[in-house]
């Protein structure tokens, strides 16, 4: 089993203490989303010229590998300029994950827009999805979508890459989105799923007054087990990644906490 966090958890630090905690806790890999509070990441100093190869050192000298970079890239928007510049962007994280030696970027469809309809939108993220990748320069990088937003659910994320029709794509599935947003189970999503997928969120859920919150694993009710035994039964050997998500809910606990937490709750209820 190989361990990742998302640098959503510690939005705000610097590419040194996220390796540090990385190191500390057993991590095996890390998905870059925030750095510093940029997530544009190829504009942060850590990721160009002397920065780029100290950052490289350090995580070699540390035994740990990129398992994604995410981008903020949204494909849902009618507007083809709009469009363009995610696409561009997209282009430019891509070349830093292949820099990273980085497997693949994240990338969304998303939410359905004022004055279009599911099946334009879908055509959209398709189009942008496969236009982005025929632009990427290394072939070893490939475009990830995540089970997110009106598109989350398997049969709606796999008429996405159907209508893509792109080698060198697959999923990023966050199933607690899935579960929250479609009603689906873990067991029909990876079942859905399958070999599309690429990369994997693990987290847990409670219900509030004020919607779905974050919480440490094993003290929320999304069903971890069921989870598990989904994965086992696809036979998935990629990376199990934490989406702690501090940036959005600030007054959630910090990811010095939150990170050391979800390494010792895999080992101790996924692992062992």
């Amino acid at each position: 089993m190989k361990l990742s966090f998302s640098t959503l958890a510690c939005p705000d630090w610097t590419m040194s203490q996220i390796i540090a905690i990385a190191r500390s806790n057993g991590y095996d890999g890390i998905e870059l989303r925030f750095v510093e509070n940029e997530d544009s990441l190829w504009k942060l100093s850590v990721f160009r010229g002397e920065g780029l190869a100290t950052t490289k050192k350090m995580l070699a000298d540390n035994g740990l590998a990129i398992c994604c970079v995410d981008t903020s890239c949204r494909f849902h928007s009618p507007d083809a300029t709009e469009r363009a510049a995610w696409i561009e962007e997209g282009q430019r994280m891509a070349d830093l994950a292949a820099e990273l030696r980085a497997p693949g970027i994240r990338v969304f469809g998303d939410k359905i827009q004022a004055g279009a309809d599911r099946d334009s939108t879908r055509t959209c993220i398709a189009d942008s999805i496969r236009e982005l990748k025929q632009k990427i320069q290394s072939t070893a990088v490939q475009v990830w979508l995540e089970t997110h937003g009106d598109f989350a659910s398997a049969p709606e994320t796999n008429s996405i890459l159907r209508e893509a029709n792109c080698p060198g794509t697959g999923v990023i599935w966050d199933p607690a989105n899935c579960w929250i947003e479609s009603k689906e189970t873990p067991s029909q999503g990876a079942a859905g799923l399958g070999g599309a997928i690429r990369h994997v969120h693990v987290k847990d859920l409670r219900l509030d007054k004020a919607g779905w919150e974050p919480v440490l694993n094993g003290e929320g009710i999304f069903p971890l087990a069921e989870l598990r035994a989904a994965l086992s039964h696809i036979h998935y050997d990629g990376y199990f990644s934490y989406e702690w998500e501090k940036k959005w809910h600030p007054n959630i606990p910090d990811g010095s906490i939150a990170l050391p937490h979800f390494a010792r709750w895999m080992r101790q209820h996924w692992i062992a």
